[in-house]
């Protein structure tokens, strides 16, 4: 994917401000073997481009001077509440160095998974992007996961995936995080929750009958007075 830069020759608050209001935004190059370069971009055409998934996650080629450049998009810094870019940071890409980046994942096949299917379950996307490394060369702009083989019960984590060649996921400190679960549906969640209530509610079996309060004592009864003779 490719984009213009140009040179930017100040910078500061009051600069980058009033560069804003001529609709540039203000960024920086850096990394690689090269100083970092202050260059300016045009505000609606990084505005479109910032909503194109490849953008963020592919090695771009930048236009600056009429040479062309490789560089990865490493920062974007947005107005509080305006629609407003107000500043980006790229890196330079250099073919012998590792990059770790952030790169989509792509579920298909859930809806034909026997957990969806057959047992009307829910998948949950726990994870939609992975951490990675590998050389600029082998970057993939996202990866594909398939989820037609999810049951009922069982979970994905990053080592059931296969990455492709030269990629390696980054889990920092996690050995094999989930990347989808499988849960029971509501109704189905509803239901065993109802059958727990129920359970919990019956006496329990081979109890037994609580005893009968004993009768209470008949009174005697009052003796009538003697008839007098």
């Amino acid at each position: 994917m490719k984009f213009v830069a140009f040179e930017r020759a100040k910078q500061g608050t009051g600069a980058s401000r009033r560069l804003r209001v001529t609709g540039r935004t203000p960024g920086i190059v850096y990394g690689g073997t090269g100083q970092p370069q202050l260059i300016e971009l045009d505000h609606n055409a990084l505005w479109h481009a910032l909503k194109k998934e490849a953008f963020h996650a592919t090695i771009l080629d930048m236009e600056l001077n009429n040479a062309t450049s490789q560089v990865l998009l490493r920062d974007v810094q947005m107005h509080p509440f305006r629609q407003l870019i107000l500043h980006v940071d790229f890196q330079r890409v250099e073919a012998n160095t590792k990059l770790h980046m952030k790169v989509p994942l792509h579920y298909s096949g859930e809806e034909e998974s026997p957990a969806v299917k057959v047992d009307h379950c829910l998948v949950n996307h726990v994870i939609t992007e992975l951490d990675i490394a590998c050389l600029p060369g082998d970057l993939p702009e996202f990866i594909a996961v398939d989820l037609s083989g999810l049951k009922k019960g069982t979970s994905l984590h990053v080592k059931d995936v296969v990455l492709p060649k030269g990629v390696t996921a980054v889990t920092r400190g996690k050995e094999n995080p989930v990347l989808v679960s499988v849960v029971a549906s509501a109704a189905e969640a509803s239901e065993a929750s109802a059958e727990a209530a129920a359970a919990a509610a019956a006496p329990a079996k081979g109890a037994p009958a609580g005893k009968a309060a004993p009768a209470a004592k008949a009174a005697p009864a009052a003796k009538a007075p003697a008839a007098k003779k």
